[in-house]
């Protein structure tokens, strides 16, 4: 059958459905310069703090560098008056970096002692320093040639300077910097007292007395340090006391056995003591 064209007409024409409606991009936001590299800019605030920690540890040992000047030149002029040449002053005090010992090693090669000597000499004299690692902060030094050279350049002055109540909260870099501080003055002061102890005359006396002078600032400090337990203090002097009777020809080496056991005796002692609330 067909189809008029009016009917045809007469039908509705389906009108096209509009495009869906499509999101507007949001603009793209480009990170600043300054959040692209945040590395760059801690790197650039440590700078400073590693720069002050050298500085404080130069303003800390700056004392005792000086007291390390009338030393080293006593060290230096005696390695050239002992007949040996001017850079062993500045050899040793570099490589062996023994404080006392170094006083009495010059003589020792000035005679050509056995190296069996020198040795056995050398472990009596440092013996001390094994008692320094009971309470050296060298937990606190990060890294093994960190940790490495701490104890290499471990001197009484640095322990009685790191082991203050001033130096409980210095970082690992202050002690580091501290330490090389001081074996810096101290082989500094050697060479230029090996090259001038052909100037330095005679007569000149008191130069060795430096060394006593400054354990005795030094011991005061740390006593002042331990204003609420005189005990210590005591403790040592009895050691050096009983020390001194009983052993001699073996001080130094005694009393430090005697204020090592002292001290463990007293620390065992007030650990049993119950406490009361």
């Amino acid at each position: 059958m067909e189809t008029s064209p009016v009917a045809t007409e007469d039908r509705p024409r389906r009108t096209p459905a509009p495009p869906p409606a499509t999101r507007p991009e949001a603009p793209v936001a480009w990170p600043e310069a300054s959040a692209i590299r945040p590395e760059a800019g801690a790197l650039r605030s440590d700078a400073p703090s590693a720069r002050s920690e050298a500085r404080a540890a130069l303003r800390d040992s700056a004392g005792v560098g000086l007291a390390f000047l009338p030393l080293g030149l006593a060290y230096g002029a005696l390695v050239t008056q002992s007949g040996l040449e001017w850079w062993w002053a500045g050899l040793s005090a570099a490589f062996v970096f023994g404080g006392s010992f170094e006083f009495l090693l010059v003589g020792m090669v000035a005679a050509a002692a056995p190296l069996a000597s020198i040795a056995v000499s050398a472990l009596l004299v440092n013996s001390r320093h094994v008692f320094y690692t009971l309470s050296f902060p060298l937990h606190r030094v990060g890294g093994r040639l960190g940790k490495t050279y701490s104890t290499y350049a471990l001197c009484d002055e640095a322990y009685a300077l790191t082991t203050g109540e001033q130096a409980r909260g210095w970082s690992s870099r202050r002690i580091l910097w501290l330490q090389f501080s001081l074996h810096l003055y101290w082989a500094a002061s050697s060479t230029v007292g090996a090259l001038l102890g052909s100037f330095i005359p005679d007569r000149v006396t008191g130069l060795d007395f430096a060394l006593t002078a400054l354990f005795t600032v030094l011991a005061l400090d740390a006593v002042r340090d331990l204003r609420g337990q005189l005990a210590t203090p005591a403790l040592a002097v009895l050691s050096a006391l009983f020390a001194r009777l009983l052993f001699p020809g073996q001080l130094l080496p005694a009393a430090f056995v005697l204020f090592t056991a002292a001290l463990l005796g007293r620390r065992l002692a007030t650990s049993r003591t119950p406490r009361h609330a």
